[in-house]
């Protein structure tokens, strides 16, 4: 994830960074430029269509279909920062369970049990590891795909690993209450912590393996598409060869949107403008081992 100052309009406008949807888009501009040329001179010089003709009426279809597709894009975006923005929360979460375990931890612990306040401050941060490698997995991203993977066979992911060590950090809790080196107070205390370890997990997971339904993904581009393409037949009568530098123009806007919705709606990958969860994996485990210090 890239730190920047959004009020620095300079450097906004000037420089394409590497995830500019300019970059991304200049060879399909390119097309479009040269297909509105296209269209242009078929209907200006070899045609030579009037102003009269009833093609440049194609316009009010446009003028009709902006709104909605606006309308679309609008909800695209939304969603897919909603989808970001839950997936930050989440690791918020787990940033400020992981804190809470350890303090509370190191009160109910003994200062003595050198032990057991090792296995936390090694345990708690590799939760966080763990949900981090495994969000950014393969076995993560075909979990809910109907396509089987034999690929994915020999992965060290067939178990799920925070699962794994969710279990490891309650089994060793409740050794710590059986041996009475924690009441049973303290014990329901903990409980509630480490069941959110899994809500946490179980979040990110709902985020990572429920993408934008295929559908009105497809219908988005194909409407840009159409849109897009159906623009010059139109406005060239009133607009004449400046639908060369118009036509590319609005498509980058359409597609533009589209691109920045597919860039954050997976918030896990390794993408600028992702989130830095091997980051927030480093803080936590630097702020356990301040708490649960030797």
């Amino acid at each position: 994830m890239r730190v920047y100052n959004s009020k620095e309009w300079f450097t906004a406008t000037v420089f394409f960074h590497r995830t500019d949807t300019f970059r991304k888009l200049l060879p399909f501009l390119l097309l479009m430029a040269l297909y509105a040329w296209g269209i242009a001179y078929w209907e200006l010089e070899y045609l030579k269509l009037s102003e009269k003709s009833w093609i440049k009426n194609i316009t009010i279809v446009h003028s009709l279909l902006g709104f909605v597709l606006s309308l679309l894009l609008v909800f695209r975006t939304n969603t897919a920062y909603d989808r970001w923005w839950e997936a930050r929360k989440q690791w918020g979460t787990l940033t400020n369970i992981s804190r809470t375990l350890a303090y509370k931890l190191n009160s109910f612990i003994d200062s003595d049990d050198k032990v057991s306040r090792s296995f936390y401050r090694k345990a708690i941060p590799l939760y966080a590891e763990t949900l981090f490698n495994f969000l950014r997995s393969d076995y993560t991203k075909f979990m809910l795909d109907e396509k089987e993977h034999p690929e994915l066979a020999d992965l060290d992911d067939k178990k799920h690993g925070p699962n794994q060590l969710a279990s490891l950090i309650f089994r060793k809790t409740n050794s710590l209450y059986k041996n009475e080196q924690i009441s049973g107070e303290q014990f329901i205390i903990l409980n509630d912590e480490l069941q959110n370890l899994t809500n946490v997990c179980g979040a990110c997971e709902r985020i990572k393996n429920t993408p934008i339904p295929l559908s009105y993904s497809s219908f988005i581009k194909k409407f840009v598409m159409a849109y897009s393409i159906t623009l010059p037949i139109g406005y060239v009568f009133s607009m004449g060869y400046f639908v060369i530098a118009a036509v590319p123009f609005i498509f980058y806007v359409l597609a533009s949107l589209e691109l920045i919705g597919e860039s954050i709606e997976e918030p896990f990958g390794s993408d600028a403008d992702d989130l830095p969860i091997d980051k927030i994996a480093s803080n936590i485990k630097k702020h356990v081992h301040e708490v649960l210090s030797p």
